[in-house]
């Protein structure tokens, strides 16, 4: 099937000169881009040289204000797919057909940090999707958690300026452990289940194909009845939702800044597209008030054991842009962009997002025409009075831009009675004109909690170690003990734990009146199922390894879609045991454990491995184990888990504690099968929690 946002691009596409003389931008020939026009060898550059003036000026402008929030992004397109006609609770036309497939662009983000800042930054990341629908463009802008941290979008300038950097030292980048953001959270408890999130490895995703998205805002689905029903719109993705862990994260930001945007484009080239589930939360209008939190409220989700997610449609992802600037930056999202069969609510954020991301694109692309660019254009045919402004990229003819008209045919005329015309969902609206929030917005602790509750121990245990990193960069120790006694508010364990990390003074009154949990919550419920598709496996050797029984595990391990990559101390070739050679994919100075998912551990000579002599192989290894990942050791490469001191069963033969997995009398002639399948089955659950300490 041809996709028609590629065949509409292409009209655009500008292909580098394969022939003929440079010139300028008027077509002028150029016999020399080398150096200035000026007086003599050393003299000064004359004004007239047009040509040295057109291309620094071209050059000077080639960059565009970046976003104020969500700068560093990444971005791919690929279609969606509804499962079945949702005609019974929405008219719009990309959800009806299980046989249309409806072009799209998705653009991954973090939101602090500029464009040059890392993507393993503890942050929210954006997940907005823009639809290329027969009806016109719908964007669906969301985020990797389905809540935020205020409730009414004139709070928006307040909360992003307390996050960013600084002011007077533009420290910290890319982060929210400092002074300003805590402040603000500490005077402002609506920000509480966000930050729950945040603190969360949520906040640190191991890819792009592996994170959730959300809508965050109830949205409103009208049928071609004109009867509404609120929805909330989830994102699942194929893999499972997996995280990194906060030590890796870190270095990660300087092994590979480019982590996540790296992984993605991968990906993609490799033909792993990646894929999501589309589902929705289902609410009737009768039902509005129905919970014990308001339906409207951005901070608050609804429990999934109160509304199961309905499986809609699938979207995949799978071809990568041609050119960042034009198509990743330059792609403008917002949530107004809606088609008919989707509407909005009272959602004060909302409301002002409807507002706010048109204004922001008219300033950051430069006037009312960035529609025009090839990202952005609709495939539904346009038909606007609308005219001039800067980048106009049309010649209109004609004398009429207006309705009504007579010397243009009347056209374009208005709808009418047209099935496909957009018409706003009818609400009675009455009331006084007020600044007052809602009592029903006003519970800001029990969703906090009940996200503290859904979370496994090991989580818990990380939740509390984020707290203490973020307020322990907090120089305020007024700010850092208020910090604690809103915590207190949400779990008196929570609190206490982050008190005695942070040296400030454990509250006295901490509550534990919130007992519900939601185990859908918990990232030890979205594990997915098991795949080891993308999966990257470090295979560490060196000279004088055995390297004949690699062969059949390898297979074993790219054949289910694992990336398998053998690293050693040299590029090159390594020598094996026997004497053949071994090809090398990367050296071990270029690499770190924390660019991989799992390490293998090849067997060697008798006696010590040679793997035991190379210190970054050691670190190598202690890193991965102290990460949850999954490792394998055969044959004399045991010696190295002992060496560091992991005290697991590593038994005779093949023997898996905790995701490590062990053979110390492997041979080639046993063929690994066994090992193959333990080890497999290691890698498919990503992470091993509750290990035994390192001893050394």
């Amino acid at each position: 099937m041809t996709d028609p946002k590629r065949t509409q691009r292409d009209a655009f596409r500008a292909h580098d000169p394969a022939s003929g003389p440079l010139t300028t931008d008027q077509g002028v020939v150029v016999d020399h881009t080398d150096d200035s026009l000026r007086v003599g060898e050393r003299g000064p550059t004359l004004l007239e040289d047009f040509h040295f003036r057109e291309k620094l000026t071209h050059f000077d402008h080639e960059r565009i204000p970046e976003r104020v929030v969500h700068a560093r992004g990444a971005g791919a397109y690929g279609y969606f797919q509804p499962y079945e006609s949702c005609a019974d609770f929405t008219q719009a036309a990309f959800l009806q057909d299980p046989d249309v497939k409806t072009p799209v662009f998705v653009r991954f983000s973090t939101v602090q940090g500029p464009r040059g800042s890392a993507d393993t930054v503890r942050d929210i990341r954006g997940f907005a999707t823009k639809f290329y629908t027969s009806q016109g463009n719908y964007d669906l802008v969301g985020n990797n958690v389905p809540v935020f941290f205020i409730q009414d979008g004139i709070k928006f300038p307040d909360f992003v300026h307390a996050l960013k950097p600084e002011p007077h030292n533009e420290i910290p980048t890319g982060a929210s452990a400092h002074d300003t953001l805590w402040d603000f959270v500490s005077l402002q408890p609506e920000t509480l289940h966000a930050i729950m999130w945040l603190m969360s490895d949520r906040a640190i995703p191991r890819s792009y194909r592996m994170m959730q998205g959300f809508g965050v805002h109830t949205f409103r689905f009208v049928d071609a009845n004109g009867k509404g029903t609120f929805a909330k719109l989830h994102w699942k993705p194929k893999l499972g939702v997996h995280s990194l862990v906060w030590d890796e994260a870190q270095e990660c930001q300087g092994r590979d800044p480019d982590f996540n945007r790296r992984d993605l484009w991968q990906a993609i080239e490799a033909g792993a597209f990646p894929e999501w589930e589309l589902g929705v939360q289902l609410v009737p209008e009768e039902d509005e008030f129905a919970f014990d939190f308001d339906l409207l409220d951005a901070t608050k989700l609804i429990p999934e054991e109160l509304v199961p997610v309905r499986p809609i449609g699938r979207m995949v992802l799978d071809r990568n842009p041609e050119n960042f600037f034009a198509e990743t930056e330059q792609v403008a999202f917002h949530t107004a962009n809606v088609v008919p069969g989707i509407d909005f609510t009272n959602d004060p954020l909302l409301q002002a997002r409807n507002f706010s991301y048109l204004d922001t694109q008219l300033l950051r692309l430069g006037g009312p025409n960035f529609s025009q660019l090839p990202v952005n254009q609709p495939l539904a045919p346009v038909r606007t009075n609308h005219r001039d402004g800067p980048h106009q990229g049309v010649v209109h003819s004609g004398a009429t831009s207006y309705t009504p008209n007579s010397l243009g045919g009347g056209c374009p005329a208005v709808a009418g009675g047209n099935a496909d015309a957009y018409r706003h969902h009818a609400e009675r609206v009455d009331g006084e004109k007020i600044r007052r929030r809602s009592a029903s917005f006003q519970d800001h602790y029990s969703q906090a909690a009940l996200f503290w509750n859904s979370m496994s121990d090991w989580e818990k245990q990380h939740i509390v170690e984020a707290f203490r990193f973020e307020l322990g960069k907090v120089e305020a120790m007024s700010v850092r003990a208020r910090t604690v006694e809103v915590l207190a508010s949400v779990d008196g364990t929570l609190a206490r734990e982050v008190a005695e990390g942070i040296g400030v003074p454990v509250p006295s009154q901490g509550t534990d009146r919130y007992k519900g949990s939601s185990p859908a919550l918990s990232l030890e419920s979205l594990r997915g199922p098991g795949s080891l598709s993308t999966r990257r496996i470090a295979l560490l050797v060196a000279d004088g390894l055995e390297t004949e029984h690699l062969a059949p595990i390898r297979e074993a391990l790219t054949s289910q879609g694992a990336i398998v990559e053998a690293i050693a101390p040299h590029d090159g070739k390594i020598t094996g045991l026997d004497g053949s050679g071994y090809v090398v994919d990367r050296a071990l100075p270029t690499v770190a454990s924390v660019l991989y998912d799992a390490v293998l551990l090849p067997d060697g000579p008798p006696g010590d491995s040679p793997l035991l002599t190379e210190e970054a192989a050691v670190r190598f290894v202690r890193d991965a184990y102290r990460h949850g990942k999954p490792i394998g050791a055969l044959g004399s490469a045991v010696a190295l888990l002992d060496r560091l001191g992991i005290s697991i069963d590593k038994g005779q033969g093949v023997a898996a504690d905790h995701g490590v997995v062990t053979d110390p009398t492997a041979r080639p002639s046993s063929g690994g099968e066994e090992f193959a399948e333990k080890f497999t089955e290691a890698v498919a659950a990503h992470r091993h929690w509750n290990r035994p300490a390192l001893l050394r």
